[in-house]
Parts: C-alpha cells; structure tokens; sequence
C-alpha cells in the first residue's frame, strides 16, 4: 500500500499512454467559470468562491488555472516537437475560427435578440457607435477592445452593478493564453526547450519573485485588476494578469520539460491537496497553492476512474462551453431566469451554452483542425488524424510518454473586467 502510495512513478510513466482525463478536466473547469459568473451576471453579487479563499481568488479563476497549467504542459511539448510555422498554424486553427464565429453570433443573433427584448426594436441597434459591426472588428484578433454592443445590457444585473454593456467578459483572456503559445514559440525557436531547460526554470523562478513580492506588499492578493499597470500602455493587457497567468503556465511547462525526474503518486498528491487548502484558508494561495494546484491537475488526469477518461476524447466541447457561456448567462438574466433561484439559473445556462458549444465544436472548431496538415500549394488532408499523426486539435499523437488529448484553449473570469 505504501509502495503504491509514495511509488517513483515519473510524469513522463504517468502520461505513457493515452489513456487521461484532460478532456474532462477541460470542461469540469470551464464549468466552474460559468458558476463563478452565475452570482455576478444573474445577482449582481460577487464571485461564490471568494468566500472560501478569504478574497485570495474566485471559483473561476481556479478553472482558469487550471486551464493554463494543462495548457502549459501540452504546449510545450507541441512546441519542442513541431516547426514553428506548423506550431503557430495549429495553435490559430484551434483558437480563431472559433472565436470568430462567437463574435458573429453574439453580434448578429444575441445583440438583436437583446435588443427586441429591451427595446422592442431594432432601432439603432447597428448604427450607432459600438454597434455590432464594430463589435467582430474590434475584437477579430484575440485581444478585447470591445465588450458592448449598442450600449445593450444595461438592465441585466451586471450591467446595472458595473454600468457596462459587456456581452462576453470571459474573451478576455484568450490575449494571455495567445501570447502564452508565443512565448512557446519563440522559446523553441532558440532552442531552449531542446537544449537549456533551465531557461525555463529562471523564467518561473522570476515570476514566483514578483508573487512573493505582491504577497509581501499586500494583506492579501491583489483583487481583480490587480496592482500594476497596463503592460507597455497596452490598453487591456496589464502586467498582472500576465505574470500570474504566465507563471501557472510556466508550471506546467515545467512538468513537461523534466517529466522524467518529477515523481507523480498519489502520496504527492496528498500533500499538494492540504498545502491548497491550507493556502485557501490561511493565505498564501499565489505562492504556495499554485503549484500544490498544479500538481493535483497533471495527478487527477491519470488517476481519476476511467469512465473519466472518455470524456472530450474526440469531441471537445470545452472551448465552445468557455467562449458562449456568458452571453448564454447574461441573456437568460436579462429574460429573468435567476428568479427562479440560483440551481435553475445554472442548470439553464448549462444546457443553453451546451446547445451552442456542440455546433461550434462539429461545426466550425473540428472543420478547422481539419485543415492543420495543409501547406501552401498542396491540398489540405482529410484522411484520417489517426493516419497523420495529428490528433483533433492538432497535437502530435502519443508515442511513448506522449499525451492523446487536445489543448486547453481557455481563459480567466473577473480578472481584469472592463
């Protein structure tokens, strides 16, 4: 029992085969954004998980997490195995196309629904400044410079708390996960993730600095637009939502990168469990919980029970679930679902969003990925992801010590709202 308990089983023997639960990981996370918006977009309260951190974070910033530590460790090894202009066409097919179907929806099916509920009309509605037009433009290449649309949304609850028009507040986050997939590249491209891995390690080791200094500084975590400033003016990318986000990326990267010396058994996973929640009830979380958090994702992928491991193997409803649940949420508040309680609320707004992720996924998402073994001059392959040594979302296929499963394309909730 205790051989089995503290075993030497390295992640590299761990993740041997394809046989995980990434998949379901994936959506179990992107599940917890959508109820950690349920309290702000249907009540105008905060975020329910901020009670049980003491204020350290929010229920969905924990999905969001999790989310870029699988990324973190996937990526990388896509990274490290395919050439640049390959890593980047894949890493665009899977996160684009996607996204700008999103945007055409909410602009051109949400916004005039909105707008026949509120108004009862279409009047101005794509004349006037911040229409939607202006909407899928603004919005076309990940980074969010538009979050209303015709100034709609004001008498949801979250607009009458923020008095904001915001139509999808989770997109946001999709500008760290991209520049997250850059950051990959350019390190591959110097060769770091072959040849000086302990590049990888300074990088981390820079950004637990900065934590450890903000937990220093502060009585607590800095809450949700942080205490830097906008990243080099950028408007909407600020620094501290990029070194948090980037250093849970960075863990992950670093499970990949020495998976054959770091040791993953169910005694690890133990002590990863207590040091999270000691961290969520006495503080911490940042500095000592990231990585107890980070440990627990890559343990829970190979050792929950198996029927676990069939979810979001070939149909990866996760990134359609992230990007079309709030706008699902914010019209159902609109309509008045909340009143009929928090559990009715939810449970509508994950049968609305599932009705949207599942085309999107067939539809658009999977179409694409069909696409990623194309080259200038030749046609695109559709015979067979198995044949071509690609999976669904463009990921090599496992040999020994490889993973079977696709990226964690999602991002993070209250966290630098508008």
């Amino acid at each position: 029992m205790l051989s089995r308990i503290w075993s030497r089983r390295t992640v590299d023997s761990a993740f041997s085969t394809p046989d995980n639960s990434f998949g379901f990981l994936r959506l179990l996370f992107a599940f917890a954004v959508l109820v950690s918006h349920s309290l702000p977009l249907g009540y105008g309260r905060d975020d329910p998980g901020a009670g049980i951190s003491n204020g350290q974070t929010g229920l969905g910033e924990i999905g969001i997490l999790g989310f870029f530590t699988i990324s973190g460790f996937l990526i990388t090894r896509s990274g490290g195995r395919l050439p640049l202009a390959r890593f980047l066409w894949h890493r665009g097919l899977r996160i684009l196309p996607g996204l700008w179907i999103c945007l055409i929806v909410t602009a051109f099916v949400f916004a005039p629904v909105v707008a026949l509920i509120e108004r009862g009309s279409l009047a101005g509605v794509f004349t006037q400044p911040g229409g939607p037009i202006g909407y899928v433009l603004n919005n076309a290449f990940v980074a969010m410079r538009q979050y209303g649309i015709s100034d709609l949304l004001l008498d949801t609850p979250y607009g009458v708390r923020t008095g904001t028009s915001v139509f999808n507040g989770s997109l946001w986050s999709l500008l760290y996960e991209v520049l997250c997939y850059i950051m990959v590249a350019g390190l591959a491209l110097a060769g770091v993730l072959r040849r000086a891995r302990w590049v990888i390690v300074l990088m981390a080791g820079a950004g637990l600095g900065l934590i450890v200094r903000d937990f220093l500084l502060a009585p607590r975590i800095p809450g949700p637009q942080g205490q830097h400033g906008p990243f080099l003016g950028i408007g909407g990318l600020d620094t501290y939502s990029l070194i948090y986000l980037t250093y849970i990326f960075l863990l992950g990267a670093l499970f990949e990168l020495y998976r054959h010396r770091i040791v993953l058994n169910d005694g690890g996973a133990i002590i990863a469990a207590l040091v999270l929640a000691g961290t969520l009830q006495f503080g911490g979380f940042a500095v000592f919980g990231y990585p107890a958090f980070a440990y627990l994702v890559l343990w829970l992928a190979v050792r929950l029970p198996r029927g676990f491991r069939r979810i979001g193997r070939h149909q990866d409803y996760s990134y359609g679930f992230y990007i079309y649940a709030f706008p699902v949420q914010q019209v159902l508040a609109l309509v008045g679902v909340p009143d009929l309680g928090l559990v009715a609320y939810v449970l509508l707004a994950t049968v609305g969003t599932f009705v949207l992720a599942v085309p999107s996924w067939h539809l658009v998402e999977r179409p694409a990925m069909a696409w990623k073994n194309w080259t200038p001059g030749r046609q695109r392959t559709t015979a067979g992801d198995q044949a071509s040594g690609m999976n669904s979302s463009g990921e090599p296929l496992p040999s020994a010590g490889t993973v079977h499963t696709s990226l964690a394309d999602g991002p993070l909730p209250e966290r630098g709202n508008p």
